[in-house]
């Protein structure tokens, strides 16, 4: 059933777990994530992010993900992932998206604030949700980011993001706390101290981005500190692409794709039950 993040948010905080969210540019990713989630009788959210556009564009992509999403046993929400021009924003609302993320944090303050609200006043007239983002993550965006001057340049304010939302009144927060986006070199080192206060000063829902890769007490650790959304892609299109290369290794005379799509499907499908089986039930052995 499709359902809002603000539904899927309370069902994290009455079990105090995080919502697994994960982009699903194609229909192997889409129904991976989905028959995981039913299998654990779990809510989840489908995301689909602008920087996907070139391959799944918005207008075909979106209505196959609301189409899934009202066709599932378990509520869905279907969300837009770091959404950043108004625009296309405009046309994840108009396609049935019940959730949106405008990221603004590369503008300055009062740009992504003023942007924000838009997107507020958008977002309410569909009846979905906003996340919102202040502080830069690490990857994809701090790559074209000139600010970045030592590692805490990446890091959210606790004072700056209490004063972004007020100012905004979001229903999320995704902020800078140690994670990056993509496939991580070394280990990540979180700051669990500034999570703690980001979230006791906003007492809003924390967003994790860059959530692949995370270690499992690392992820529990982030849900008792707030953390009630993560978000994660990167390992489980890893995993998919491992198992296509060990399948045609194996099977060098292959002839039809679906055989190939139907293994990779089957190893994001693992994969990202076991992210489930961390962010629902925080089993970290």
């Amino acid at each position: 059933m499709l359902v809002t993040m603000k539904e899927v948010l309370a069902y994290a905080k009455e079990h105090q777990c995080a919502i697994g969210a994960f982009n699903t540019p194609t229909l192997e990713n889409m129904v991976a994530v989905l028959n995981a989630a039913t299998k654990r009788n779990v809510p989840v959210i489908l995301m689909h992010a602008e920087l996907h556009e070139p391959i799944a564009p918005l207008e075909l992509i979106g209505p196959l993900m609301v189409f899934m999403a009202k066709q599932a046993s378990i509520p869905v929400c279907v969300h837009l992932d770091h959404g950043e021009h108004l625009e296309y924003i405009q046309k994840a609302l108009e396609l049935g998206f019940t959730s949106v993320m405008y990221d603004g944090s590369l503008k300055p303050y009062e740009e992504n604030k003023e942007n924000t609200c838009r997107c507020m006043e958008m977002a309410r007239h569909f009846g979905a949700d906003v996340e919102a983002e202040i502080g830069i993550l690490g990857g994809r965006e701090s790559l074209d980011s000139k600010k970045i001057q030592k590692q805490e340049d990446l890091y959210t304010d606790p004072e700056l993001a209490k004063r972004f939302v007020e100012d905004t009144k979001i229903d999320a927060l995704a902020c800078s706390f140690g994670t990056a986006h993509g496939i991580y070199k070394t280990t990540p080192k979180l700051d669990f101290d500034r999570l703690m206060k980001i979230h006791a000063l906003t007492s809003l829902p924390i967003v994790m981005h860059g959530g692949s890769g995370v270690s499992k007490p690392d992820y529990v650790r982030a849900i008792e500190c707030g953390i009630r959304k993560i978000n994660y892609y990167s390992y489980a299109a890893r995993e998919g692409v491992n198992a296509t290369k060990k399948l045609i290794e194996e099977n060098p005379s292959l002839t039809f794709f679906h055989e190939i799509a139907f293994e990779a499907t089957k190893a994001m499908e693992e994969d990202v039950g076991k992210a489930m089986d961390v962010f629902y039930f925080k089993k970290a052995d």
